[in-house]
Parts: C-alpha cells; sequence; structure tokens
C-alpha cells in the first residue's frame, strides 16, 4: 500500500512542477499595480514569455494596474486574483493600440468593426481564457461610437473603446471576473468558436456581452447590469466580410437589470432613467446571416425592457427555444419577435429576413408596462412561422388608450416598439404570422385599459 501511495505521488510531482513553471507574475515583467504607472508594457511581456514557453498562468496580484492596449496570445490565462484590478488608461496617455484597417465596406457599426484599440483584445488566437475574482474597470474607456482611434485625438493612437474584444479565437473562456464601466461593449466576441462565459459580473453603461457571429457558446450564471443598452446580445453582423450565423448558444441562468450605473455593484440598486432598449437579453439588431440553434432558458429579467428576438438584415431566425423567464418592472414590451426590411449589407443579398420555429414558455411577468403587450410581427408575403406560446402569464400596469390609427409595419424603420407606438392590444398584438400556437396564455391588469387583450392581423392560429 506504502508502495502505491508513493508512487502515485511521484507521478504527481512532474504535473505540479510543470504548473508551478507556467506562472507569470507580472511584477516579475515590471509592473507596478500603483494606479498610477502604465503596467500593459509589463503585461504583455508577461504574456509574450508565457505563450513562448508553450503556455501557462500569466497572474495579476492584488493592486490597481493602470493599462493601455493587452494583448492575449495562444495558451495564456490571464488570472486576476482577489483585489486586482486593471483599469483603463484615459485618451491623454495614448496608450491604446491603433484601430486595424477594416477594407472594406463598413455596414456595421464602428464598435463590430475595430477591435485592436480595446483595453484586452485578441485575434486569430486559441485557448486564451480570462479568470479570477478581480477586476476590470473601463473608466478610461470612451462609451461613444468613435470606435477608430484616429476619430478622437486627430488621427493618433488615443481612445480605448472596448473592455474585452476578440475576434476569430477559439476555446475562449472568460469567467469569474467583475467589469466596471466597460465602454461601448464591455465584451464582443466576433467570428470566434467554442467558448464559455461564466460567473461574470457586468456593470457597464453600454452593452454587457455582445456575441457576433460565433459559435458553440454558452453563457451562463452571468449578472449584467446595463442601464443605457442590451445586457446580452448575439448578433450576425458584416464585420467578417461575409454572412455568417450565430449558431448552438446557450445563455442560462442569467440575470439581466437596468439599475443605474454602479448601483448594482454598490448593493443600492438604483433604477435608472428608462431609456428605449435599456437591460434585456436580445436577438439583434445585425442578423445579415441570423440566428439558429439558440437556447435561452431559466433567466431574470428586472427594471428593463423585455426579450427581443429581430431579424432584419435577411437572415434567419429559426430553431430558437426559450423556457423558464422571470421578469419584473419590466420597460415597454415583455416579448418582442420580429422581422424586417432595414436590409443593413451589401446589396446583392435579395433574399428577406425570415423566422421559423420559436418556441417561448414558462415565462412570468410582473408589473408590465402598458405601452405594448407581446408583439409578434412578420412582413406581408413572408409570414413568421411557427411560433408557440406556452405557459406564460403577465400582469400589465394597464391604463393605454383605444388606438387611434392602424399600429404600423416596420419596414425598414430600426426594430424598436418606441418609435411604432403603442400596441393596439395590451396583451397581445401578431400579424403576418403562419402557426401561431397559444396555451396557457393569460393576461392580468392592475388598472383598466382601453384596449382588447388580444388583436391577431394575417394571422393563423394553431389548437
Amino acid at each position: 500500500m506504502r508502495r502505491i501511495v508513493l508512487a502515485w505521488m511521484l507521478a504527481l510531482l512532474p504535473a505540479v512542477s510543470a504548473f508551478a513553471g507556467g506562472i507569470f507574475d507580472v511584477r516579475d515583467y515590471g509592473a507596478v499595480g500603483d494606479g498610477k504607472a502604465l503596467d500593459h508594457v509589463a503585461i504583455n511581456r508577461a504574456i509574450d514569455a508565457c505563450t513562448a514557453a508553450g503556455g501557462g498562468q500569466v497572474l495579476v496580484p492584488a493592486g490597481t494596474y493602470l493599462c493601455g492596449s493587452i494583448r492575449m496570445k495562444d495558451n495564456v490565462d490571464l488570472h486576476l486574483m482577489r483585489g486586482a484590478r486593471i483599469l483603463a488608461a484615459p485618451p491623454e496617455f495614448r496608450a491604446y493600440d491603433e484601430s486595424e484597417v477594416f477594407g472594406g465596406p463598413e455596414y456595421q457599426d464602428g464598435g463590430h468593426t475595430y477591435f485592436h484599440n480595446s483595453l484586452i483584445w485578441a485575434e486569430g488566437r486559441s485557448n486564451i481564457s480570462i479568470t479570477g475574482f478581480g477586476m476590470i474597470d473601463g473608466d478610461g474607456l470612451t462609451k461613444k461610437d468613435t470606435e477608430n482611434s484616429g476619430d478622437v485625438l486627430g488621427g493618433s493612437i488615443g481612445t480605448g473603446d472596448k473592455s474585452i474584444a476578440f475576434k476569430l479565437c477559439r476555446n475562449v473562456t472568460i469567467r469569474d471576473i467583475t467589469l466596471f464601466r466597460g465602454g461601448h461593449f464591455a465584451i464582443i466576441l466576433t467570428g470566434c468558436d467554442i467558448g464559455t462565459l461564466d460567473n461574470l459580473t457586468i456593470d457597464t453603461n453600454r452593452d454587457g456581452i455582445d456575441i457576433d457571429c460565433c459559435k458553440f457558446f454558452t453563457v451562463s450564471n452571468c449578472k449584467v447590469n446595463s442601464p443605457s443598452d442590451d445586457a446580452i446580445v448575439l448578433k450576425s453582423s458584416y464585420a467578417l466580410r461575409k454572412p455568417v450565423l450565430c449558431e448552438h448558444i446557450l445563455i442560462t441562468n442569467c440575470t439581466v437589470s437596468g439599475y443605474r450605473m454602479g448601483t448594482f455593484l454598490d448593493g443600492t440598486y438604483e433604477p435608472a432613467k428608462v431609456g428605449w432598449g435599456n437591460g434585456r437579453i436580445k436577438l439583434g439588431t445585425e442578423s445579415n446571416a441570423g440566428f439558429r440553434n439558440i437556447t435561452i432558458s431559466n433567466c431574470t429579467f428586472m427594471h428593463c425592457s423585455g426579450l427581443a428576438l429581430e431579424a432584419v438584415d435577411r437572415g434567419v431566425l429559426e430553431n430558437i427555444l426559450v423556457t423558464n423567464l422571470s421578469m419584473s418592472h419590466t420597460n415597454h414590451y415583455p416579448i418582442f419577435i420580429t422581422t424586417g426590411r432595414r436590409n443593413r449589407g451589401p446589396q446583392e443579398f435579395t433574399h428577406p429576413s425570415s423566422a421559423r420555429d420559436i418556441r417561448i414558455s414558462h415565462v412570468v411577468v410582473d408589473d408590465a408596462d402598458s405601452f405594448a403587450g407581446i408583439i409578434v410581427t412578420g412582413m406581408e408575403g413572408v409570414p413568421i412561422r411557427n411560433v408557440a406560446l406556452e405557459d406564460i402569464h403577465i400582469r400589465y400596469r394597464g391604463g393605454g388608450k383605444k388606438a387611434d390609427r392602424p399600429y404600423p409595419e416596420l419596414g425598414t424603420t430600426y426594430p424598436e416598439p418606441l418609435h411604432l407606438g403603442p400596441t393596439p392590444s395590451y396583451g397581445l398584438f401578431a400579424r403576418h404570422v403562419e402557426g401561431l400556437r397559444l396555451r396557457d396564455v393569460t393576461f392580468e391588469l392592475m388598472a383598466p385599459d382601453e384596449r382588447p387583450d388580444i388583436l391577431l392581423e394575417d394571422t393563423t392560429t394553431v389548437l
């Protein structure tokens, strides 16, 4: 027995030794961590040494590390220990990498086009991760649409735009960290395959998590507060200069909210002034190829807009399963499903947007805005097909007035119910839908409403 135990312990020694040799402390490469000296050069040296050695962990101990662009490399785990904070430098430090050249028409916003002028970025890398219970604070980043750094400081290298930006990467993990004041996007992943985002806490001023043109990703156990924009959003932009599906994505056990930025982290939970797209989970708006095989489950919405599923750029919306949602104090609408003709992309793509096989079940909504009910709207001649709404109970505020005009078609308009006006029914409005199934769907009013509960136009139902 002694020999067996001894042999087992000896067998472990090489693995332990190799792991110990694979730790690269950023302080050994010149990082100070005082919040005053720029530390990203030292952190990049540690990353270069780590990847040159075949990979390992780049360790960021407790301290505040003022940084410009940090470049992730293959086989590197950037690990932020408790008490470690990577703080984004302000523009006057000119510490961010210059934006890359896109090399084609920009059909998408700059935030989806440029990556290198971010706080932490990678392109074409494999086996990369950011882990630990430290914080990434994007205080010095811009939340404006000035992603090309030359737009800000007269063509010089200046403004940082996003906290974490990965493009065309494979095997990505981001786990346990806190992101505060994330800039335009706290996290954006574009054209990445196979990844996990788990147990993140995000309190930010624009988008929380953007997953664009990616496949085989899981977003789990995340808490995302984004009072001014979307919390968790899937996109299918033209950033890769071709239409690429966002597919095989699971979003589960997450909480999204629209509290005033900073009050989520400090625990005061102050509801923000209601915006037009705050805090929600969304598919779209960018939808050049679209979305397929998406599951959203066990999520909670607080003081924010509801679920939005949108295909308006000639993409598809197919095989979508949503189950077990809880919403409270919902702004504008609880559920919004639409197709449209915005067609933001090369005009040689002539097929229309389409949506089919969508199932939403086990949803409870308390204190929903009277502005709009559930909205399911396709296009004339191109209906949304096979939509099931099951076991849904919504408690509306009521107080709505009888419609004095027809509800407008979406057309080329940006897909947002606030642009279209109140729905003509308070509970559910559906138009251009083929095969709408309603089972155990109930609505409750907190105050009288002049509108009917359900209004169907050019819609066939399935018993």
